[in-house]
């Protein structure tokens, strides 16, 4: 078991940043990767952005390309989600979840492990 916890998360103007914080324990060696997802009420969890649990290669939606930035601090077991630039439309609740070596990255459902979500609302 994984267990994941989000914070960071808040109510900015557009234009600013906020950096998420997703800290792991448990059996972390067993996830390859976190990734990044958002939902807003009505529509389907959206696919954000994803980085190897060794902390290298990143990969990002096109909408968040250039603005999101995905690290980890492995002496922490903590990914962070450093966003810039934030738009109205990035407002969501945002969720950090792992998957195993092997599972396609992007696919909520590959992701075996959630954690509970943090609001983030962006004003215009």
């Amino acid at each position: 078991q994984v267990q994941l916890v989000e914070s960071g998360g808040g109510l900015v103007q557009a234009g600013t940043s906020l950096r998420l914080s997703c800290a792991a324990s448990g059996r972390t060696s067993n996830t390859y990767a976190v990734g990044w997802f958002r939902q807003v009420p009505g529509k389907e969890r959206e696919f954000v952005a994803d980085i190897s649990w060794s902390g290298g290669s990143a990969y990002y939606t096109d909408s968040v390309k250039g603005r999101f930035t995905c690290s980890r601090d492995s002496a922490r077991n903590t990914v962070y989600l450093q966003m810039n630039s934030l738009k109205p439309e990035d407002t969501a609740v945002y969720y950090c979840a792992a998957r195993k070596w092997g599972a396609d990255r992007g696919i909520s459902t590959n992701y075996d492990y959630w954690g509970q979500g943090t609001q983030v609302t962006v004003s215009s």
